[in-house]
């Protein structure tokens, strides 16, 4: 009897535990400062364009004919990471992930010169006409991630939204630069990130996979390394909400 309840009370204990956020130590340095890449002084723009279904097609010719110009020309010290359409999730959307070498100074620089640039200026009256609503978030890379590089195709890509609980944030590093090396057998971790502008505690993991039984068959092999589940078990608690995107790259992404 006495051990029967003692495994009863292990398992209400642990269940209450899954409940609640474990604490968090506070902190005296900015979350930017501690979980961020020193060696680089990189910003990322993550822009989600919803656009009317029956534009889609010449959405995509047009960005075609325009963002490689800004990706390739030197005055601007920006670089396309990767654009891509939505496939599975919220449809006829756009997901564009752009780079900025030198942090927001870049930023400034590449925004005030595409104002004097009269092609750009037309391509956005011309875009505007094709959109229902758009959003940008301004992003670090996490640290322990990948840098996000080229690669040849042909892939799809997933990225995983994940909206965590206010004050969290340091928690979810802290876990994630132990589960990471759960997820680089197969080369399908391609960058980590967290908002800094926008819609704020929002971290966005990015993917690639051959196809979506390949997917399939790395996610389920993670649950058989020791360790995996038990930091899934601790990280779950800090999200308040998640959204998966399985995206397919458009022929001018960097990451095909």
């Amino acid at each position: 009897r006495g051990l029967g309840c003692s495994a009863r009370s292990a398992r209400e204990d642990s269940w209450l535990k899954s409940l609640f956020v474990r604490k968090v130590d506070p902190r005296k340095d900015a979350h930017s400062n501690l979980l961020a890449k020193r060696e680089t002084s990189s910003l990322y723009k993550l822009q989600f364009h919803n656009v009317k279904p029956e534009c889609l097609e010449a959405y995509n010719k047009l960005c075609q004919e325009v963002l490689p110009k800004i990706h390739e020309e030197k005055h601007y010290p920006c670089a396309l990471v990767g654009t891509w359409n939505t496939w599975y999730g919220e449809q006829d959307q756009a997901v564009h992930l752009w780079r900025y070498e030198g942090g927001y100074p870049a930023l400034n620089e590449v925004m005030s010169k595409l104002r004097q640039n009269k092609e750009f200026t037309e391509f956005r009256k011309e875009r505007g006409n094709m959109l229902l609503s758009r959003k940008n978030q301004l992003l670090l890379e996490f640290s322990f991630w990948n840098e996000p590089v080229p690669r040849d195709g042909p892939n799809i890509y997933e990225l995983r939204s994940y909206q965590l609980r206010p004050g969290t944030m340091i928690e979810w590093g802290n876990y994630w630069a132990r589960a990471i090396r759960f997820r680089q057998d197969n080369n399908e971790a391609v960058g980590g990130f967290f908002s800094q502008i926008g819609q704020l505690y929002m971290v966005h993991h990015l993917w690639a996979y051959k196809d979506l039984q390949t997917r399939e068959d790395i996610r389920n092999a993670a649950w058989h390394k020791p360790g995996w589940d038990e930091l899934v078990y601790y990280t779950v608690p800090l999200i308040q909400e998640m959204e998966s995107r399985i995206m397919i790259p458009l022929k001018i992404s960097p990451l095909q």
